[in-house]
């Protein structure tokens, strides 16, 4: 009997020692969505063949025809520069906004949220225009960005 008492007290004691596990769900911080429209006719989508990188960093997507893009900003700085390339042609945009860091839970930590994001500038080689559409960047279910060309 006193065995069986000793098995028991082990077993709770085990028991009680297990932890859940903690995995990550959640996305990380959103990336900034824009879409690319024709300048002939604003309401329409376009595709381009598009090389796109960040300033001072390897190729974020090779060359495809896309008519939307989501890209992530740096979360170490309140701008990222972005280069977009068309048929060897390269226009420049540089996007700034302020970071709020949002606790998700123990095991995701933090995502930046970005707000206020403006275009800072802009070149216009093959792209004609870009607007901001959403300044504020919670999620990539709506463009926040639109560019005419």
């Amino acid at each position: 009997m006193k065995n069986y008492f000793l098995a028991l007290g082990f077993f709770c004691f085990a028991l009680s020692a297990c932890e859940n596990d903690d995995f990550c769900a959640e996305n990380t911080s959103p990336k900034l969505l824009i879409r690319f429209y024709d300048k002939e006719d604003p309401e329409t989508l376009k595709e381009v063949p598009l090389i796109v990188w960040a300033e001072g960093k390897d190729t974020i997507y090779p060359l495809a025809v896309l008519d939307s893009i989501a890209l992530p900003l740096d979360t170490s700085n309140n701008q990222t520069t972005y280069k977009f390339s068309t048929t060897n042609i390269v226009d420049e945009l540089q996007f700034t906004y302020v970071r709020e860091d949002v606790f998700i839970s123990r095991s995701c930590g933090y995502i930046a949220i970005f707000k206020n994001v403006a275009l800072e500038s802009q070149s216009n080689n093959w792209i004609e225009s870009a607007e901001i559409s959403n300044a504020t960047i919670e999620n990539e279910t709506a463009a926040h960005v639109k560019i005419y060309h």
